[in-house]
């Protein structure tokens, strides 16, 4: 039976294939090297995310790849075109396993994400 209620991003890890643990966890430390230092890592609908004013970003593990997520469907349309190597979704990357992390190009979403969640806080303390 599928384990569907994860504590914390530790348990989501160390609960998935032991040949996947390794991948989750670059890419978790490269997303908390990313990220503003007051944002928080929870789990959210069952997976790894990080919350800074909004959800941010997360990740995802599945059989053939583990996925990249986008709290905002948007953002990765602005990536079209240096994601044209990778499957994505409007809202995930896929990214194999056994492949270097783009971490260039995940940075660059991360800060986008960042800009994105900033700029709609601003706007409800306007309101």
């Amino acid at each position: 039976m599928a384990k569907t209620d994860y504590q914390s991003v530790d348990e989501y890890i160390a609960l998935q294939a032991a040949d996947k643990q390794a991948a989750l966890e670059e890419l978790r430390q490269f997303i908390r090297s990313q990220i503003p230092p007051t944002a928080q890592e929870v789990i959210s609908y069952q997976i790894p995310m990080y919350k800074y004013q909004g959800i941010l970003v997360g990740f995802a593990c599945f059989a053939k790849h583990y996925s990249f997520i986008t709290a905002n469907a948007s953002t990765l349309e602005q990536f079209r075109v240096d994601l044209k190597d990778y499957k994505f979704s409007p809202s995930a990357i896929q990214l194999p396993y056994g492949k270097p992390l783009p971490t260039e190009l995940l940075a660059r979403i991360i800060q986008q994400r960042v800009v994105e969640n900033e700029g709609l806080a601003a706007k409800k303390k306007q309101k």
